[in-house]
C-alpha cells in the first residue's frame, strides 16, 4: 500500500540532498557545468541498475511511441527546466528555489484532471493546498539587507526558478504517456537520461567547451558534491519519480516531491546552522498536517 506515494517521498528526499549537492558546486564550477557533467555519472549508475533489475545495460526493443514521449519529457525538464533549476540555485539559493517547484503540484493537479481524468477527493484537495501552502509560508519570509544588485539577481533567480517549474511539470506530462502498460520506471530513467545526455553534450561540443568541462572536474571541492548529487538527483531522485508517477495519481505525487522545501529547514540549520524561524516552524507543521490528509484512508 502507499508505494507510490512512499517513492514520492523518497524523491522529495534525494531532491533535497540534490539542491544541497548542486547549490554548492554550482557556484564553484557554474551551474551549466553541472548541469551537463551530471548526466554522464547519472548515466553510468543507471546502466549498472539496468542490468541488475532487467538483466541487460540499457533496453532493447522500446516502442517508438515510448522514444517519443520520453525524448519529450527529457528535453522539457532535464535539459530546459532543469537548466533554469540550477541558475535558482545559484542565484536565490536551494531553499527559495524549491519554494519556487512547490507550484507543481498545483499546474499537475489542473493537467491530471484535464488530460488523465484524475480527480481528488474534497479530503485530499486539503492535503494538497495544505502542504503548498505550509511549503510557501516557510520559504517566503523576506529577506532583509539585500543591496540593488542583489535583489537584481533576486529577480532573476526568481525567474528561473519559476521556468523550472514549469519543467518539471511539462516533464512529468510527457512522461505519464510512455510509461503506459507498467513500462519499466528505470528503464524509461536511462532512456530520457541518454537522451539529455546526448543533447547537452553535442550543444556542449559545438560551443567548444568539452575540455574546459572536463578540467573543472578537478576542482577538488565541486568534484565530491558534484558526483554525490548525481547519484541522488538524477539516479535515485528521477527513478523514484517515475515510480511515484506510474503507482499514484498525478496531483498526489507532485505534491509529495514538492516538501524539498521543508526538509532542508533542518537540513541547513546543521550544515549551514541558519536559525529556523517561529514562522519556519509553522509552516513545516502546516505542510506535515497536508501530507497526512494525503494519506489518510479514503
Amino acid at each position: 500500500m502507499y508505494l507510490g506515494e512512499l517513492a514520492a517521498l523518497g524523491t522529495a528526499v534525494m531532491w533535497s540532498l540534490t539542491a544541497i549537492f548542486f547549490s554548492y558546486s554550482g557556484r564553484l564550477i557554474g551551474s551549466d557545468v553541472v548541469n551537463r557533467s551530471r548526466l554522464i555519472f547519472a548515466f553510468l549508475f543507471l546502466t549498472i541498475t539496468h542490468w541488475l533489475v532487467e538483466g541487460t545495460l540499457f533496453p532493447l526493443h522500446v516502442e517508438g511511441f515510448r522514444w517519443f514521449w520520453f525524448a519529450i519529457s527529457s528535453i522539457l525538464g532535464l535539459v530546459l527546466g532543469d537548466a533554469f533549476l540550477f541558475k535558482a540555485y545559484v542565484m536565490i539559493g536551494p531553499r527559495l528555489s524549491m519554494l519556487l517547484m512547490s507550484t507543481v503540484p498545483i499546474y499537475s493537479a489542473i493537467f491530471g484532471w484535464l488530460l488523465f481524468d484524475e480527480t481528488l477527493t474534497p479530503v485530499e484537495l486539503s492535503g494538497v493546498f495544505l502542504a503548498v501552502a505550509g511549503i510557501g509560508w516557510v520559504i517566503t519570509e523576506k529577506q532583509k539587507g539585500l543591496t540593488v544588485v542583489e535583489h537584481k539577481r533576486y529577480k532573476e533567480g526568481i525567474f528561473f526558478g519559476v521556468l523550472g517549474a514549469l519543467g518539471q511539470v511539462a516533464n512529468l506530462v510527457t512522461a505519464r504517456y510512455g510509461l503506459v502498460d507498467d513500462f519499466s520506471s528505470v528503464s524509461a530513467t536511462i532512456i530520457r537520461i541518454l537522451i539529455a545526455l546526448a543533447v547537452l553534450w553535442g550543444i556542449t561540443a559545438v560551443r567548444g567547451q568539452v575540455g574546459e568541462t572536463f578540467r573543472k572536474w578537478r576542482q577538488p571541492k565541486a568534484f565530491p558534491a558534484l558526483l554525490g548529487g548525481s547519484f541522488v538527483g538524477p539516479f535515485l531522485g528521477i527513478w523514484l519519480s517515475l515510480i511515484a508517477i506510474q503507482l499514484t495519481r498525478l496531483g498526489i505525487a507532485s505534491t509529495l516531491m514538492a516538501l524539498p522545501p521543508i526538509m532542508l529547514i533542518p537540513i541547513e540549520w546543521l550544515v549551514y546552522k541558519k536559525p529556523v524561524s517561529m514562522r519556519g516552524i509553522v509552516g513545516t507543521a502546516v505542510a506535515i498536517l497536508g501530507v497526512a490528509l494525503i494519506f489518510l484512508p479514503q
